[in-house]
């Protein structure tokens, strides 16, 4: 019986544990997505500004750099392109 109990509590630890790590896992890529986002804009600035190309730091770029990654600041440029 005690033995139940315990794999029973053993079982429970890894549930929780297992639920827990995923909001870290999804603070952690979206962290890094924002950074990547900020070198990407700022690499985009500092080599676009002799053809005219720069992309303003704003509170809607970051999150359009920080949610998408690399795919927001292509989509950042082409609209930038086209306004």
């Amino acid at each position: 019986m005690q033995y139940i109990l315990f794999v029973g509590i053993i079982i429970a630890i890894i549930i929780i544990a297992k639920l827990l790590s995923w909001p870290f896992k999804l603070i952690f890529k979206l962290v890094a997505n924002i950074l990547i986002g900020l070198v990407l804009i700022l690499l985009v600035n500092i080599f676009g500004s002799p053809i005219g190309l720069h992309i303003p730091f704003n509170t809607i770029t970051a999150l359009v750099a920080g949610i998408l990654g690399i795919p927001g600041v292509i989509l950042l440029v082409i609209f930038n392109y086209i306004i």
